[in-house]
């Protein structure tokens, strides 16, 4: 059993190494396995796939931590993540074969993922290579030996790091005549991610083989697969990532018209409003992915909060948007989804998407915006949306302020709505 959970495990370590003395006085500060687990599982301690999971003890003071070998760590004032670029919203449909072990409807892990985005060809598709893909290393391996330089935020200068035999994880890869594509592949939807997730094992590969190595990250959600290719414009420089390409595909028929979409307004009955917090959560997206992993398992506030790209604030906004849709239910200790929630995330993705809509839109201050834009083409204001809030008894939100952070939800939902016929 841990004695700590990561936040305080983190405090008592730097306290006990005198951790910040040691960064401002040398640059960086070396830690081993043996030191962290002490005070918690190493593997959970320095697990952190996007900036916001970083502990508040690193995010304070703008540090991060690398692996250089298989059982020690460097601290230091790292630019250690690269956010995802805007991906669009055209998805490209591609078809699984007669397979009775793969569906669409059950795609529950990264690595199903991957096999239903190689079984169906968006791989091939998306890497363009002349010859057939063949699946070769993946796995957990050592990455050998290597250095490189990485940007130092407290200094602006780059510094150096030797690798010696880390331990890396490769989720999948694919060789054709010309190049080795390296995937890290995730279900859960975030605005950043770990370089060091495709800089290791790249510079694993790039000096074993002499074709291409190809740095791809997959991203599954709400059926969807999300494909971004990148390149390391210099091989010792773990900051010079650049994207090569990024598409969306889905192996089910993503088409929904604007009919549609008017359908589902014309049948809307409105709901009494709910005596519980008015969304503050922008992204549709993610409160979707929530829910998939909600799907999974029933998780605890603080898992939801370890397990997923959010902060705490994050956590209770987006529950919260998801009770408000009646898409999940709070017990005394855990998340769930709803009966309703159930029902949604297991349809498929045209049934899914006009499901939520309906939900959002029997809400009337949604509603009545929505027809604004039905009629103008357009997103109403700001000023219109918040007359329109006024007047419908929103639950506890009585100054300008709140009312100008709730209506950017609004604003928000109603544009993932009129960006599903635009694919």
């Amino acid at each position: 059993m841990s004695r700590y959970h990561t936040n305080p495990a983190w405090e008592q370590i730097f306290k006990e190494y005198d951790i910040l003395s040691h960064i401002h006085t040398n640059g960086y500060f070396e830690i081993s396995a043996k030191q962290i687990v002490t005070y918690r599982e190493p593997r959970l301690m320095v697990k952190f796939d996007h900036s916001i999971n970083l502990p508040k003890i690193f995010q304070e003071n703008g540090l991060a931590i690398l692996p250089i070998s298989g059982n020690s760590y460097v601290i230091s004032h790292f630019e250690n993540y690269h956010s995802f670029e805007n991906i669009g919203n055209e998805i490209k449909y591609m078809e699984l074969p007669f397979l009775e072990s793969l569906s669409a409807d059950n795609i529950k892990s990264e690595t199903i993922a991957i096999n239903c985005a190689y079984a169906s060809g968006i791989l091939s598709d998306f890497l363009q290579e002349d010859t057939f893909l063949y699946p070769t290393v993946a796995g957990k391996m050592g990455s050998g030996n290597f250095d490189f330089f990485i940007s130092n935020k407290a200094t602006t200068k780059s510094m150096p790091v030797s690798v010696s035999n880390s331990r890396i994880e490769i989720d999948a890869a694919y060789e054709g005549a010309s190049s080795l594509a390296l995937i890290e592949a995730k279900c859960d939807l975030s605005d950043d991610f770990l370089v060091r997730q495709l800089y290791y094992p790249y510079r694993t590969w790039t000096d074993r083989i002499s074709k291409n190595v190809r740095p791809i990250f997959l991203v599954y959600s709400n059926s969807c697969f999300n494909i971004y290719e990148y390149k390391f414009t210099n091989k010792h420089d773990y900051n010079s990532l650049q994207l090569v390409k990024n598409k969306r595909y889905s192996i089910e028929d993503t088409t929904i018209e604007i009919s549609d979409i008017q359908n589902v307004i014309k049948n809307i009955k409105y709901m009494k409003e709910p005596e519980i917090p008015f969304p503050q959560a922008d992204s549709l997206d993610r409160i979707i992915n929530l829910c998939e992993l909600l799907a999974k398992k029933s998780l605890s506030r603080d898992e939801i909060t370890e397990e997923y790209a959010f902060d705490k604030r994050q956590t209770s906004y987006y529950t919260a948007a998801a009770d408000y849709l009646n898409l999940v239910e709070r017990g005394e200790k855990y998340y769930k989804l709803s009966k309703l929630g159930q029902s949604v995330m297991s349809s498929g993705y045209k049934t899914r998407q006009l499901k939520i809509c309906e939900l959002i839109l029997s809400h009337k201050v949604f509603g009545e915006a929505f027809k604004i834009c039905l009629e103008r083409g357009r997103i109403p204001d700001q000023s219109e949306i918040i007359n329109l809030m006024k007047s419908c008894n929103l639950y506890h939100i009585d100054s300008n302020s709140t009312y100008k952070r709730r209506a950017s939800t609004i604003s928000a939902w109603l544009n993932w709505i009129a960006r599903l016929t635009s694919h």
